[in-house]
């Protein structure tokens, strides 16, 4: 079991960055694909990024390539998402997801996943 909590989230300007963090509890944390989607109101969950265990393989959704930076940091079983250049476009719910399998879009490869944090970013 592992159980996932997001943290990070708020309100910044277009242009301004973030920092969202994920704990993680459970003792194989660092076996785990780890994601992060973003559901924004009246659409589609939708994939961000995702980093395998050993942090070589990491995949970005196209609309934040370039911009957003996942990393992670097994020893204190913590992944992060580093999103600059935001834009009001990446206002949305975003939550932490941890998989068995390789790194992964798809939300079904995820097991566990955290409650979310919001990110609002204004014009």
């Amino acid at each position: 079991q592992v159980q996932l909590v997001e943290s990070g989230g708020g309100l910044v300007q277009a242009g301004g960055s973030l920092r969202l963090s994920c704990a993680a509890s459970g003792r194989t944390f660092s076996r785990y694909t780890m994601g992060w989607f973003r559901q924004a109101p009246g659409k589609e969950r939708e994939f961000v990024a995702a980093v395998h265990w050993n942090s070589i393989s990491r995949y970005y959704g196209d609309s934040v390539k370039g911009r957003f930076t996942i990393s992670r940091d097994n020893a204190r079983s913590t992944v992060y998402l580093q999103m600059n250049s935001l834009r009001p476009e990446d206002t949305a719910l975003y939550y932490c997801a941890a998989g068995n399998g390789g790194v992964s879009r798809t939300e079904k490869e995820y097991e566990y996943w955290g409650q979310g944090t919001q990110v609002t970013v204004s014009s």
